[in-house]
């Protein structure tokens, strides 16, 4: 009887993994499809130097056996966009964890300062009691939803104006959005469907426009 088991277990995770090989197959012809409608680039290489290419993204520093693959790019309202899927591994034999995300960057033609934005959990409330606090806002409702943090609070509060928390508040329910060095990063857990892509898109054109001219100015040095 355990041997029958045994082979039961082994057929039913045969049959699993073959019905996620044929979803993730229907998956990435999805994405070359919406690349090919919007004019852009598809390619299913893998890439292990995001770490490199986007080096104040803090996801790309995580864990090991890291790579992105699957990526769509072209420019969006006149910006050059890259979206992507991300994969990198935590702990080794019985406490392996494979963790995916969905990944968008927008690239900007000037530095900005390194800004984290996502929905606030539990433990953040742990660090706060620790003196790791986050940086608020008058809005109760956002600093109640986001959390954000930055070496720069300046630039947080330029960035992170009335229009822009109404605009996170509304749009930024499943994504967490990072500036790095010279890129606005949006990413979603898991692995994503173009709309998603898409939406996560949107969602860094929009923040990104909605900083302050005077700012941008001062960025651009200019």
């Amino acid at each position: 009887m355990p041997g029958e088991i045994v082979i039961i277990i082994f057929v039913l995770a045969g049959v699993a993994g073959w019905f996620f090989w044929q979803e993730e197959k229907k998956r990435r012809q999805r994405l070359a499809e919406w690349a090919v409608r919007n004019g852009w680039h598809y390619s299913e290489a893998k890439r292990r130097d995001m770490h490199h290419t986007y080096p104040g993204q803090k996801l790309f520093d995580r864990g090991h056996s890291r790579f992105g693959q699957n990526f769509v790019t072209g420019k969006f309202k006149g910006m050059e966009v890259a979206c992507f899927d991300y994969q990198y591994t935590t702990g080794s034999g019985k406490n392996r964890s494979t963790h995916n995300h969905g990944v968008v960057v927008l690239h900007l033609d000037h530095p900005v300062i390194p800004l984290t934005i996502r929905r606030e959990h539990a433990l953040d409330k742990v660090g706060e009691f620790l003196g790791a606090d986050d940086i608020d806002f008058e809005s109760a409702e956002f600093s109640r939803t986001f959390y954000v943090k930055s070496s720069d609070k300046k630039w947080a509060y330029d960035v992170i104006h009335t229009r822009t928390m109404d605009f996170l508040l509304q749009n930024a329910a499943d994504f967490s959005l990072a500036f790095g060095h010279n890129e606005l990063a949006v990413i979603k857990t898991g692995r994503c469907q173009p709309d998603q892509y898409e939406k996560a898109v949107k969602l860094a054109h929009g923040l990104y426009e909605l900083i302050p001219d005077y700012v941008l100015k001062d960025l651009k040095g200019s």
